[in-house]
């Protein structure tokens, strides 16, 4: 099962990793290109949610955990985590964005692990994985715009 191991994107954006690192730290500007929703501090340590809309026009809530925040070098959350347990290996995914200085702009790699250790068969690991990948080749190209608008 080595295959749904880890997800990783990389992508050049062209801002400075302090503006690049508030739009996939805050809130405010990852409903912009990530969720519909968004509810929690970019604070280690700090739990809340975010939200994606539904067709039907409800949303569905996911619960996410900060890990680590170091500005303007790395964010980390776990996410998928149940509602009354505290994020940890096993239960939610590890989601990590390192951003690196490149010439006027940034780096940005971004890698998403968890999907062996939540205990799943080997199918329902292969359907999450694939659903992942789908969902962050939507995301991550998204992001240079939300940046352009945020450095507005």
């Amino acid at each position: 099962m080595d295959e749904y191991g880890t997800i990783e994107r990389e992508i050049r954006i062209d801002a400075a990793p302090e503006v690049v690192f508030d739009v996939v730290s805050n809130p405010e500007h990852v409903k912009v290109w990530w969720p519909d929703e968004a509810e929690y501090e970019a604070v280690p340590g700090k739990a809340g949610r975010i939200g994606f809309r539904q067709g039907d026009g409800s949303v569905q809530w996911e619960q996410f955990t900060v890990v680590d925040a170091e500005p303007p070098r790395m964010f980390a959350f776990r996410w998928t985590h149940a509602e009354e347990e505290e994020a940890a290996q096993g239960n939610s995914f590890l989601v990590t964005f390192e951003l690196e200085p490149d010439g006027a702009g940034t780096l940005l790699r971004m890698t998403e692990t968890g999907f062996r250790e939540r205990g799943w068969s080997e199918a329902v690991a292969a359907e999450e994985y694939a659903a992942h990948v789908q969902g962050w080749d939507y995301f991550i190209p998204r992001l240079p715009a939300a940046v352009a608008k945020a450095a507005r």
